[in-house]
């Protein structure tokens, strides 16, 4: 392994996720807008910085002709950008890539950046990306299979390890991965599902982001300690963190207002639905001032044994202050 400097490895605690590229301008005013978060979250508390591995934008969050970019080209412009906030997914579709390919990929970012690459990692699940790209999408069972060939092949080659497997979907053969700065680059798994997603990072994972409406934290907890000890692992050594979609504003009634917008876009009318439908499409939302954020995201998550957060701030995060906002809001919460 390479010696060289290395920004000490830190947990995610407070991550900034990056879902949304539809701003004022043009193409060509979009990267300085991504630049401009990225280092207003470094110098505001958050510890992680993390885009979406997808080539159209989400159903949830917009239209699929809407802006996207791809995750890793990003996270390399955004390594040089930034000097010590760590750099992530959330969470790089396994489909999309050979594994010894994302092992290199992802290795790539961490010698680049100096340490700070995380490997975030999912099954993949949008299925008019497999369609129209021409990946294999193949059934949900496919897919997991897939997740753990792949693992089995990522994780001895993030720790200088040469793995043999010849399996059902990948195979390698001694697979070499050169140069590195470190053996314990980070392995994260994001998703919900209490088996497969739970059971693979209770093997294979250093962190958790639990996908999930924040009245499900407690039995997604429960379930992944059940899969820890099916490991024979110590649960308090999986760390784990929250998606949250976050509108803030200094002023309650905008962040309200933004609230509506956003999900209008998406096709629901908040003001329409009953208290029960209201309470299903805002499940991860929160929202208003920042005393308001603050005491929702310990209410509804972190009293509920959650370790971190991490946000998206998908309605004016590209607004200059808002997440400076956000993180001063939040990162005495979870330091």
């Amino acid at each position: 392994m390479d010696d060289g400097p290395i920004v000490d490895r830190v947990s995610i605690r407070l991550g900034y996720q990056i879902p949304n590229f539809t701003y004022p301008g043009t193409a060509a005013d979009i990267g300085p807008t991504v630049i401009a978060q990225a280092r207003e979250a470094e110098a505001n508390g958050f510890d992680t910085v993390l885009v979406m591995d997808h080539f159209y934008q989400l159903p949830g969050i917009g239209a699929p002709e809407e802006p996207m970019l791809e995750a890793y080209t990003l996270l390399g412009a955004l390594a040089t950008a930034t000097s010590t906030i760590q750099l992530s997914t959330l969470v790089t579709g396994n489909t999309y890539r050979n594994p010894a390919m994302l092992a290199k990929t992802v290795t790539t970012l961490d010698v680049m950046s100096g340490g700070r690459a995380v490997l975030a990692i999912g099954a993949g699940w949008y299925e008019l990306e497999h369609q129209q790209m021409g990946y294999e999408f193949g059934t949900f069972t496919d897919r997991f299979a897939r997740l753990e060939e792949s693992l089995s092949i990522i994780e001895p080659m993030l720790r200088g390890r040469h793995p043999e497997v010849d399996g059902k979907w990948y195979q390698a053969h001694g697979t070499l991965n050169e140069p590195r700065v470190r053996d314990d680059l980070p392995i994260m798994l994001g998703g919900g599902g209490e088996k497969k997603t739970f059971g693979l990072a209770a093997r294979y994972a250093d962190h958790l982001n639990v996908i999930c409406g924040d009245d499900e934290i407690p039995r997604k907890l429960e379930a992944l300690a059940a899969r820890c000890q099916e490991a024979g692992r110590d649960r308090d050594s999986l760390e784990t963190s929250y998606l949250a979609f976050v509108i803030i504003d200094e002023n309650g009634d905008t962040a309200r207002d933004l609230q509506k917008q956003f999900l209008r876009k998406t096709g629901v009318d908040l003001d329409s639905l009953d208290e029960e439908g209201r309470s299903a499409a805002t499940a991860r939302h929160f929202v208003g001032t920042p005393d308001d954020v603050a005491e929702q995201i310990q209410r509804r998550v972190l009293d509920k044994g959650i370790d971190g957060i991490t946000v998206n701030l998908v309605a004016n995060g590209h607004i200059p202050g808002i997440v400076e906002l956000t993180g001063k809001t939040l990162a005495p919460l979870v330091k």
